[in-house]
This record gives C-alpha cells, structure tokens and sequence, in this order.
C-alpha cells in the first residue's frame, strides 16, 4: 500500500525570500508561458534588487499577499492576492501557478483558499482574475471555488492569439 503524499503547506512569501519567488516565477513563465500576461523574457530582466523591492512593498503595503505553496521545504507554487487600488471592496488574483510535481496534492486549492481567505479579511466583497481561455484545469478550479466568467474575453498581449477569460467571485457575507 501507498503511503499517503504529503499536502503541501501554504504560507506568505517574506521580503528576504525574493529568490525563491524569483525563481519559482521564472520557473513558472518558463514552464507554463501560455499562462501569463507577463513573459519570461521580460521578468528575467529583473535585477535582484527588483525582486526583492517587489517583495518589500508587499510587505508594508498591506494591500498585497504573495503566497507560496512548499512541498518539502521547497518552493512549488504561488498566488498573489492585491486590493484593487481604487475599489477597497475588490482584490486581484495574479501569478496563480502550481508545479507539476505539486499538481494534485491540493496546492492550487490551498493557494486559492488562502488568497481568499486574506481578501475576507480585508472585508473584499469581490475577487476577479483572468485565466487563459483553454486551460480547463484552472477554469474548474475556480468555477468550484465560485467563480463565474464576466465580460468578453481579452487578448492576452500584442502579437499573441491567446484570449484571457475575466472571471469575479463574489464573496459572501
């Protein structure tokens, strides 16, 4: 019999972590690039000191949650929750990304969860991201979780034919 794999954990990035969101993130751009707005190219001309000033305004801003899911100590998944700089009772979903050694062990709902978690304690009334039009593992995810695609979809980027799908949960009281 199997033993049981373990969950990962779910927990925030901290300011002095900025290489290993550097990297899962370029891991994530490399590995998955149909996936985001942002491109490998463009992210791997970060310096470092880039890196870790992203993660410092994080930490003080108040408005901003990365989150990182670990599988043995190691780095293997991310999620990055923003209030909405206008609306107060609106945050952001960005980055959403998972290993795929990581995949099925709980890490995108654990991310998701967390993210959702921190936006109700913010007293968010909304969450909205855009996720890739055919990547039917992360639709469903969110469509669990409760979210429902709003508005037409977007193009990802100049010179690409992939389209973003908005998608907003409304949360409960």
């Amino acid at each position: 019999m199997n033993a049981p794999r373990p969950a990962p954990r779910i927990r925030p990035l901290y300011p002095d972590e900025w290489a290993a969101y550097r990297d899962l993130r370029l891991r994530s751009l490399a590995e998955s690039p149909d996936a985001f707005y942002s491109t490998l190219e463009a992210e791997s001309a970060r310096t470092p000191e880039e890196w870790a000033a992203r993660l410092a305004a994080a930490a003080v801003s108040g408005k901003d949650c990365p989150l990182v899911a670990e599988l043995d100590g190691k780095p293997a998944g991310l999620v990055w929750a923003k209030m909405d700089g206008v609306n107060p009772a609106l945050v952001h979903l960005y980055q959403m990304w998972v290993a795929p050694e990581c995949r099925g062990r709980g890490a995108a709902r654990g991310l998701l969860d967390a993210a959702l978690g921190w936006a109700r304690e913010r007293n968010a009334r909304f969450v909205e991201l855009e996720v890739t039009r055919g990547n039917s593992a992360a639709v469903r995810l969110y469509e669990r979780a409760g979210f429902r695609a709003v508005n037409a979809p977007v193009p990802m980027r100049a010179a690409s034919s992939l389209m973003l799908q908005p998608m907003r949960l409304v949360l409960e009281d």
